[in-house]
């Protein structure tokens, strides 16, 4: 079976830097009718079970470590023996979404295909919302999955705590996914 992109909004909060803001998240689901990956598992583990549905869970992906698209990843992954995939620069913010506890991760580097449903996944690099922000490009669907570092209409936030904005980081990303021919899936809004 062909993999397929599903989609579920989740609310929570947003925190950093002292400040907190109620936000609607994006988690991104690929996969066919036996496994599946999760990308962004974020405020609500147990809508994030469901959605998943039985399937095998091979990894939850984290574009990066926001609490905002990390907080329910530790739980689908308990729940099922799935990794989390996280690039290891981000681990400063992994450990402050996450204290007093650590949950552990696998890291995730540039170039890496995890594969699911028989469709790679490219990782591509691309720091500047944060120092490990990933980009996960899914040629065979068209997609490149970008987390924060792009909003519609914009560059993704880059004025907070271990952000540095380099423009380069989306040129790259859309070099990298197939010469820019990719709808773009980001944490806010429809694709585009």
């Amino acid at each position: 079976m062909t993999a397929r992109i599903e989609h579920l909004v989740t609310s929570g909060t947003f925190e950093l830097d002292g400040g907190s803001w109620e936000v609607d998240n994006n988690v991104w689901l690929i996969g066919d009718d036996d496994e599946v990956v999760v990308i962004d598992a974020a405020h609500d583990a147990d809508a994030i079970v469901a959605a998943v549905a039985g399937r095998r869970l091979v990894a939850v992906d984290c574009t990066h470590a926001h609490n905002d698209h990390v907080n329910a990843a530790p739980e689908p992954a308990a729940r099922t023996g799935a990794p989390i995939l996280l690039h290891p620069a981000d681990a400063v913010l992994w450990k402050a979404a996450h204290a007093p506890s650590e949950p552990g991760y696998r890291e995730l580097a540039d170039g890496e295909e995890p594969t699911v449903a028989g469709t790679p996944l490219h990782v591509l690099h691309t720091p500047g919302h944060s120092p490990g922000a990933v980009c996960l490009c899914a040629p065979e669907l068209g997609a490149l999955f970008a987390g924060d570092i792009l909003f519609k209409g914009g560059p993704g936030a880059a004025g907070r705590s271990y952000s540095d904005f380099d423009p380069r980081s989306t040129g790259s990303a859309r070099r990298r996914s197939a010469a820019g021919s990719s709808r773009w899936w980001s944490r806010t809004g429809s694709p585009w």
